[in-house]
C-alpha cells in the first residue's frame, strides 16, 4: 500500500514537470514578468560606447573604428536580422603582459527559438581584428562567422538604467547586461557587405596582417585590470541572480 500511494505521488509530480516543459516549447509571450518590452532595437553594456551600425566597422576595407572603452552591442530588427559589435581585452594569468586585443564585427539572421533560446548566423562576412604582443603574429585580421546559440534571454527594467537585456550563452554564462539605446536597430545594410576570400588566398595576399593598422593595446595593464575586475565581480552577480531567480 505504500509503495502504491509513493508510485501515485511519483507519477503525478513527473506529469507536471512535463507539462511544465510543455508549456515552455509554446510561443514566446512578452510579459511582465521576464520579457518588459520586445528584444527588438539596439542594445549596449557598459559606458555604451561600443554600437553596432555603420560607425563602428567597414566590411569593405576590413577596418575598425575603434570605441574608447571595451564592450558590446547588439541589434535585432523586426524582420529577423542581427548585427554584432564587440571590443574587449582577454587576461593572461600566467603572463599579466600578454594582454590580448580582439574586436569584432558580424551580421546576419537571427531566430527567436520556441524553447526560449536564440539563434544567430552569420552572413559570412563577419571580421575580427586580433592582437597579442606575445603571439608570433602579434597583430591580424581574419574572417569571423561564427555561429551564436543562446539559451535563454530575459528583459528587465532597471528603475535607473531603463530596459536591460539578459543573454545566456549555450552553457549558461551570462554576457554582460544590455541597456537598450533605441527602439529602432542601428544597423549596416542587411546583405553581404564585401566578398568573401578564401583564408590561404587572404593570407597569400597579405591581407590578414595589421601590422601597419592602429593598436588595440594603447592601454597600460592597470587600465585593462581596472575593467577587467569590475567586470568579473559582474558577471559572478548575474550568476547568482540567474540561480535566484530559476531561469
Amino acid at each position: 500500500m505504500i509503495l502504491t500511494s509513493l508510485l501515485t505521488v511519483v507519477l503525478a509530480t513527473f506529469a507536471t514537470i512535463v507539462s511544465a516543459q510543455d508549456d515552455t516549447q509554446g510561443p514566446i509571450k512578452f510579459d511582465d514578468v521576464h520579457n518588459r518590452t520586445t528584444i527588438y532595437g539596439t542594445w549596449s553594456s557598459g559606458s555604451k560606447n561600443v554600437l553596432t551600425g555603420p560607425n563602428f566597422a567597414n566590411p569593405a576595407n576590413r577596418t575598425f573604428n575603434y570605441p574608447k572603452t571595451t564592450g558590446v552591442s547588439y541589434s535585432f530588427s523586426t524582420d529577423g536580422f542581427y548585427e554584432l559589435a564587440r571590443y574587449r581585452f582577454n587576461g593572461n594569468g600566467s603572463e599579466p603582459t600578454c594582454i590580448t586585443g580582439v574586436i569584432v564585427w558580424t551580421h546576419g539572421t537571427y531566430l527567436l527559438n520556441a524553447n526560449g533560446s536564440i539563434t544567430l548566423n552569420s552572413f559570412g562576412d563577419g571580421f575580427q581584428q586580433v592582437q597579442d604582443p606575445c603571439a608570433a603574429e602579434s597583430n591580424f585580421i581574419e574572417d569571423y562567422n561564427t555561429m551564436e546559440y543562446f539559451m535563454g534571454w530575459r528583459i528587465f527594467q532597471d528603475p535607473t538604467a531603463g530596459y536591460k537585456l539578459h543573454l545566456f550563452q549555450f552553457d549558461g554564462t551570462p554576457v554582460a547586461p544590455l541597456f537598450q539605446i533605441s527602439t529602432t536597430p542601428n544597423m549596416q545594410p542587411t546583405r553581404l557587405l564585401r566578398n568573401i576570400t578564401s583564408a590561404t588566398d587572404a593570407a597569400n595576399s597579405g591581407l590578414t596582417r595589421r601590422d601597419d593598422s592602429e593598436p588595440l593595446m594603447k592601454r597600460s595593464s592597470a587600465q585593462v585590470s581596472s575593467r577587467w575586475v569590475p567586470a568579473a565581480l559582474g558577471a559572478a552577480g548575474l550568476v547568482v541572480a540567474a540561480v535566484t531567480m530559476g531561469l
